[in-house]
Protein backbone atom coordinates (compact mmCIF):
# COMPACT_ATOMS: atom_id res chain seq x y z
CA UNK A 1 0.00 0.00 0.00
CA UNK A 2 1.22 3.85 -0.94
CA UNK A 3 1.05 6.35 1.06
CA UNK A 4 -2.23 8.50 2.67
CA UNK A 5 -2.80 11.97 1.62
CA UNK A 6 -4.78 15.04 1.44
CA UNK A 7 -4.90 17.91 -1.41
CA UNK A 8 -7.66 20.57 -0.92
CA UNK A 9 -8.27 22.83 -3.90
CA UNK A 10 -9.59 25.92 -3.29
CA UNK A 11 -11.42 27.41 -6.32
CA UNK A 12 -12.86 30.30 -7.66
CA UNK A 13 -16.56 28.85 -6.68
CA UNK A 14 -15.80 25.48 -5.16
CA UNK A 15 -13.16 23.99 -2.35
CA UNK A 16 -12.37 20.30 -2.75
CA UNK A 17 -11.07 17.83 -0.76
CA UNK A 18 -9.14 14.44 -1.92
CA UNK A 19 -7.96 11.97 0.62
CA UNK A 20 -6.64 9.46 -1.16
CA UNK A 21 -4.14 6.57 -0.67
CA UNK A 22 -2.02 4.38 -2.57
CA UNK A 23 0.37 4.91 -5.99
CA UNK A 24 -0.49 7.16 -8.74
CA UNK A 25 -1.89 5.28 -11.15
CA UNK A 26 -4.16 2.98 -8.78
CA UNK A 27 -5.34 4.89 -5.39
CA UNK A 28 -8.14 4.49 -3.55
CA UNK A 29 -10.14 7.63 -1.95
CA UNK A 30 -11.32 7.83 1.21
CA UNK A 31 -12.98 11.21 1.19
CA UNK A 32 -14.25 12.76 -1.92
CA UNK A 33 -16.01 16.40 -0.49
CA UNK A 34 -16.55 19.69 -2.33
CA UNK A 35 -18.38 22.74 -1.26
CA UNK A 36 -19.65 25.82 -3.33
CA UNK A 37 -18.05 28.21 -1.36
CA UNK A 38 -18.17 31.02 -4.56
CA UNK A 39 -15.32 32.95 -3.32
CA UNK A 40 -15.17 35.08 -6.23
CA UNK A 41 -19.29 36.31 -5.32
CA UNK A 42 -20.02 40.30 -5.74
CA UNK A 43 -16.04 41.28 -6.05
CA UNK A 44 -14.02 38.88 -8.48
CA UNK A 45 -13.45 41.62 -10.84
CA UNK A 46 -12.45 43.82 -8.22
CA UNK A 47 -10.07 41.28 -6.67
CA UNK A 48 -11.56 41.43 -3.29
CA UNK A 49 -13.22 38.69 -1.24
CA UNK A 50 -16.28 40.17 0.12
CA UNK A 51 -17.09 39.42 4.02
CA UNK A 52 -19.49 37.12 3.56
CA UNK A 53 -17.64 34.91 1.15
CA UNK A 54 -14.29 34.66 3.09
CA UNK A 55 -16.50 33.67 5.82
CA UNK A 56 -17.95 30.78 3.73
CA UNK A 57 -14.63 29.88 2.54
CA UNK A 58 -13.07 29.59 6.28
CA UNK A 59 -16.21 27.42 7.38
CA UNK A 60 -15.19 25.32 5.00
CA UNK A 61 -11.42 24.82 5.34
CA UNK A 62 -13.05 24.27 9.32
CA UNK A 63 -15.12 21.27 7.95
CA UNK A 64 -12.18 19.60 5.60
CA UNK A 65 -9.72 19.86 8.64
CA UNK A 66 -12.03 18.25 10.93
CA UNK A 67 -12.25 15.35 8.03
CA UNK A 68 -8.30 15.55 7.93
CA UNK A 69 -8.35 14.78 11.41
CA UNK A 70 -10.48 11.65 11.83
CA UNK A 71 -8.75 10.32 8.49
CA UNK A 72 -4.92 10.47 9.50
CA UNK A 73 -2.81 11.55 6.42
CA UNK A 74 0.78 11.79 6.06
CA UNK A 75 0.76 14.74 3.83
CA UNK A 76 -1.58 17.58 3.10
CA UNK A 77 -1.23 20.06 0.58
CA UNK A 78 -3.75 22.76 -0.18
CA UNK A 79 -3.82 24.64 -3.51
CA UNK A 80 -4.92 28.27 -4.12
CA UNK A 81 -6.20 29.27 -7.70
CA UNK A 82 -7.15 32.33 -9.14
CA UNK A 83 -9.47 33.89 -7.17
CA UNK A 84 -7.00 34.17 -4.34
CA UNK A 85 -4.24 34.75 -6.67
CA UNK A 86 -5.46 37.68 -7.35
CA UNK A 87 -7.40 38.97 -3.81
CA UNK A 88 -5.91 42.11 -2.32
CA UNK A 89 -7.24 39.97 0.68
CA UNK A 90 -5.56 36.48 -0.28
CA UNK A 91 -2.98 37.12 2.47
CA UNK A 92 -5.58 37.40 5.20
CA UNK A 93 -7.39 34.93 4.01
CA UNK A 94 -4.21 32.07 3.84
CA UNK A 95 -3.25 33.51 7.54
CA UNK A 96 -6.53 33.07 8.96
CA UNK A 97 -6.77 30.00 7.89
CA UNK A 98 -3.15 28.85 8.90
CA UNK A 99 -4.04 30.38 12.76
CA UNK A 100 -7.36 28.39 12.86
CA UNK A 101 -5.82 25.27 11.50
CA UNK A 102 -2.14 25.37 11.41
CA UNK A 103 -2.95 24.65 7.37
CA UNK A 104 -0.27 25.95 5.11
CA UNK A 105 -2.13 26.97 1.39
CA UNK A 106 0.08 27.18 -1.34
CA UNK A 107 -0.54 30.00 -3.89
CA UNK A 108 0.35 28.32 -7.49
CA UNK A 109 0.36 30.23 -10.70
CA UNK A 110 -1.50 29.82 -14.29
CA UNK A 111 1.30 28.27 -15.53
CA UNK A 112 1.11 25.40 -12.54
CA UNK A 113 -2.52 25.21 -12.19
CA UNK A 114 -2.30 23.91 -16.00
CA UNK A 115 1.09 21.30 -15.27
CA UNK A 116 -0.83 20.15 -12.11
CA UNK A 117 -3.57 19.47 -14.73
CA UNK A 118 -2.13 17.84 -17.30
CA UNK A 119 -0.50 15.30 -14.47
CA UNK A 120 -4.36 14.77 -13.65
CA UNK A 121 -5.90 14.13 -17.07
CA UNK A 122 -3.23 12.19 -18.29
CA UNK A 123 -3.47 9.44 -15.32
CA UNK A 124 -7.50 9.54 -16.17
CA UNK A 125 -5.79 7.68 -19.47
CA UNK A 126 -7.98 9.56 -22.11
CA UNK A 127 -4.43 11.29 -23.85
CA UNK A 128 -3.25 9.27 -26.62
CA UNK A 129 -0.56 9.53 -29.24
CA UNK A 130 -2.30 12.61 -30.99
CA UNK A 131 -2.87 15.56 -29.79
CA UNK A 132 -5.72 17.07 -27.34
CA UNK A 133 -6.62 20.10 -26.11
CA UNK A 134 -7.49 20.58 -22.49
CA UNK A 135 -9.81 22.71 -21.37
CA UNK A 136 -10.16 23.26 -17.65
CA UNK A 137 -13.14 26.08 -16.98
CA UNK A 138 -13.01 27.45 -13.51
CA UNK A 139 -14.93 30.22 -12.24
CA UNK A 140 -11.48 32.73 -12.10
CA UNK A 141 -9.59 30.80 -14.64
CA UNK A 142 -9.28 29.26 -16.98
CA UNK A 143 -6.75 26.93 -18.39
CA UNK A 144 -5.66 25.38 -22.00
CA UNK A 145 -3.48 23.00 -22.54
CA UNK A 146 -1.87 21.10 -25.84
CA UNK A 147 -0.57 17.85 -25.25
CA UNK A 148 -0.81 14.09 -26.06
CA UNK A 149 -0.15 11.20 -23.67
CA UNK A 150 4.17 11.84 -23.50
CA UNK A 151 3.90 15.74 -23.39
CA UNK A 152 2.71 19.03 -23.08
CA UNK A 153 3.41 21.18 -26.14
CA UNK A 154 1.85 24.64 -24.76
CA UNK A 155 -0.17 26.05 -21.49
CA UNK A 156 -1.46 28.86 -20.35
CA UNK A 157 -4.32 29.86 -18.38
CA UNK A 158 -6.14 32.95 -18.90
CA UNK A 159 -8.01 35.08 -15.97
CA UNK A 160 -11.45 35.02 -18.09
CA UNK A 161 -13.05 32.15 -15.58
CA UNK A 162 -16.86 31.60 -16.05
CA UNK A 163 -17.87 34.14 -12.73
CA UNK A 164 -15.16 36.54 -14.22
CA UNK A 165 -17.47 36.51 -17.55
CA UNK A 166 -20.98 36.28 -15.50
CA UNK A 167 -20.15 39.42 -13.64
CA UNK A 168 -19.46 41.40 -16.77
CA UNK A 169 -21.29 40.22 -19.37
CA UNK A 170 -24.41 37.78 -17.62
CA UNK A 171 -26.18 40.43 -15.40
CA UNK A 172 -29.56 40.38 -17.04
CA UNK A 173 -31.46 36.93 -17.52
CA UNK A 174 -32.02 35.46 -19.87
CA UNK A 175 -28.39 36.59 -21.16
CA UNK A 176 -29.63 39.00 -23.83
CA UNK A 177 -28.46 38.82 -27.55
CA UNK A 178 -25.97 41.85 -27.70
CA UNK A 179 -24.65 40.91 -24.36
CA UNK A 180 -23.79 37.48 -26.17
CA UNK A 181 -21.80 38.78 -29.51
CA UNK A 182 -20.28 41.29 -26.86
CA UNK A 183 -18.97 38.02 -25.00
CA UNK A 184 -17.96 36.18 -28.55
CA UNK A 185 -15.58 39.45 -29.53
CA UNK A 186 -14.22 39.65 -25.57
CA UNK A 187 -12.71 35.97 -26.17
CA UNK A 188 -11.71 36.59 -29.52
CA UNK A 189 -9.41 38.88 -28.32
CA UNK A 190 -8.98 37.46 -25.19
CA UNK A 191 -7.90 34.41 -26.64
CA UNK A 192 -6.04 34.80 -29.13
CA UNK A 193 -2.87 33.57 -28.21
CA UNK A 194 -4.67 30.18 -27.78
CA UNK A 195 -5.73 30.08 -31.49
CA UNK A 196 -2.01 31.22 -33.03
CA UNK A 197 -0.65 28.54 -30.54
CA UNK A 198 -3.48 25.62 -32.02
CA UNK A 199 -2.53 26.64 -35.34
CA UNK A 200 0.66 25.21 -35.29
CA UNK A 201 -0.74 21.97 -34.44
CA UNK A 202 -3.07 19.31 -35.43
CA UNK A 203 -5.85 19.37 -32.54
CA UNK A 204 -6.92 15.16 -32.72
CA UNK A 205 -10.01 16.06 -29.75
CA UNK A 206 -10.83 18.74 -26.80
CA UNK A 207 -10.87 17.00 -23.37
CA UNK A 208 -12.86 19.25 -21.06
CA UNK A 209 -11.43 18.96 -17.38
CA UNK A 210 -14.01 18.24 -14.73
CA UNK A 211 -16.87 20.89 -13.81
CA UNK A 212 -19.10 22.31 -16.60
CA UNK A 213 -18.17 19.37 -18.58
CA UNK A 214 -19.21 17.30 -15.83
CA UNK A 215 -22.51 18.61 -16.27
CA UNK A 216 -23.11 18.88 -19.77
CA UNK A 217 -22.73 15.00 -19.47
CA UNK A 218 -24.86 14.39 -16.71
CA UNK A 219 -27.82 16.25 -18.47
CA UNK A 220 -26.97 14.64 -21.84
CA UNK A 221 -27.03 10.93 -20.18
CA UNK A 222 -30.18 12.64 -18.02
CA UNK A 223 -32.14 13.46 -21.11
CA UNK A 224 -31.63 10.15 -22.92
CA UNK A 225 -32.77 7.90 -20.00
CA UNK A 226 -29.61 6.22 -19.37
CA UNK A 227 -28.20 5.53 -15.84
CA UNK A 228 -25.09 8.32 -15.15
CA UNK A 229 -22.53 8.16 -12.21
CA UNK A 230 -20.17 10.95 -12.17
CA UNK A 231 -18.30 9.00 -9.59
CA UNK A 232 -18.56 5.84 -11.46
CA UNK A 233 -17.44 7.61 -14.90
CA UNK A 234 -12.94 8.28 -15.24
CA UNK A 235 -14.27 9.63 -19.01
CA UNK A 236 -17.14 10.13 -21.55
CA UNK A 237 -17.14 10.96 -24.95
CA UNK A 238 -20.03 13.55 -26.30
CA UNK A 239 -22.02 13.18 -29.26
CA UNK A 240 -21.21 16.58 -30.99
CA UNK A 241 -24.66 17.53 -32.19
CA UNK A 242 -26.07 16.39 -28.34
CA UNK A 243 -23.88 18.83 -26.69
CA UNK A 244 -24.24 21.48 -29.01
CA UNK A 245 -27.58 21.55 -28.83
CA UNK A 246 -27.55 21.33 -25.15
CA UNK A 247 -25.23 24.62 -25.05
CA UNK A 248 -27.42 26.38 -27.38
CA UNK A 249 -30.42 25.42 -24.90
CA UNK A 250 -28.52 26.60 -21.75
CA UNK A 251 -27.60 29.95 -23.26
CA UNK A 252 -31.11 30.92 -23.96
CA UNK A 253 -32.52 29.18 -21.28
CA UNK A 254 -33.74 31.45 -17.69
CA UNK A 255 -32.34 31.09 -14.31
CA UNK A 256 -35.53 29.33 -13.54
CA UNK A 257 -35.57 26.69 -16.56
CA UNK A 258 -31.87 25.84 -15.28
CA UNK A 259 -32.34 25.68 -11.48
CA UNK A 260 -34.87 22.91 -12.72
CA UNK A 261 -32.85 20.91 -14.80
CA UNK A 262 -31.57 17.75 -13.32
CA UNK A 263 -28.22 17.24 -13.88
CA UNK A 264 -27.06 20.83 -12.88
CA UNK A 265 -25.59 21.76 -9.35
CA UNK A 266 -26.90 24.98 -7.67
CA UNK A 267 -23.48 26.37 -7.84
CA UNK A 268 -23.33 26.23 -11.53
CA UNK A 269 -26.90 27.06 -12.20
CA UNK A 270 -25.70 30.72 -13.54
CA UNK A 271 -22.57 30.45 -14.53
CA UNK A 272 -23.47 27.90 -16.69
CA UNK A 273 -24.25 29.99 -19.22
CA UNK A 274 -20.98 31.79 -19.76
CA UNK A 275 -18.85 28.92 -19.29
CA UNK A 276 -21.26 27.30 -22.28
CA UNK A 277 -20.49 30.31 -24.31
CA UNK A 278 -17.24 30.14 -24.09
CA UNK A 279 -16.96 26.00 -24.94
CA UNK A 280 -19.34 26.64 -28.00
CA UNK A 281 -16.58 29.56 -28.78
CA UNK A 282 -13.52 27.57 -28.58
CA UNK A 283 -15.21 24.78 -30.68
CA UNK A 284 -16.52 26.82 -33.35
CA UNK A 285 -12.91 28.53 -33.73
CA UNK A 286 -10.71 25.85 -33.30
CA UNK A 287 -13.49 23.30 -35.34
CA UNK A 288 -13.57 20.50 -33.01
CA UNK A 289 -15.33 17.91 -33.50
CA UNK A 290 -14.90 15.37 -30.91
CA UNK A 291 -15.06 16.74 -27.48
CA UNK A 292 -14.70 14.05 -24.34
CA UNK A 293 -14.43 14.84 -20.79
CA UNK A 294 -12.88 13.69 -17.61
CA UNK A 295 -13.41 13.75 -14.33
CA UNK A 296 -10.01 14.14 -13.44
CA UNK A 297 -8.17 17.86 -12.99
CA UNK A 298 -5.81 19.98 -10.52
CA UNK A 299 -6.66 17.82 -7.76
CA UNK A 300 -5.78 14.76 -9.26
CA UNK A 301 -2.81 15.66 -10.54
CA UNK A 302 -1.23 17.52 -6.70
CA UNK A 303 -2.40 13.86 -5.62
CA UNK A 304 -0.21 11.94 -8.45
CA UNK A 305 2.59 14.09 -7.31
CA UNK A 306 2.32 13.72 -3.69
CA UNK A 307 1.75 9.65 -3.96
CA UNK A 308 4.79 9.36 -6.28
Amino acid sequence: MGSRAAVIDLGTNTFHLLIAEGTPAGYTEIVHEQTAVRLGEGGINQGFIQPEAFERGINAMLKFHELISKNPVEKVRVIATSALRNAANGPDFIDKVKSLTGIAIETIDGDKEAGYIYQGIKIAGCLSEQNSLIADIGGGSVEFIICNKDEVKWKRSFEIGAARLMDKFHQVDPIPPLSIVSLNLYLENNLKPLFEACSGFTINNMIGSSGVFETYAEIIESNNGRPFDLKQTKNYAFDKSDLLVLIEKLILSSHHDRAGTKGIIPIRVDMIVTASILTRFVMQKLGISKVLMSTNSLKEGVLADMLR
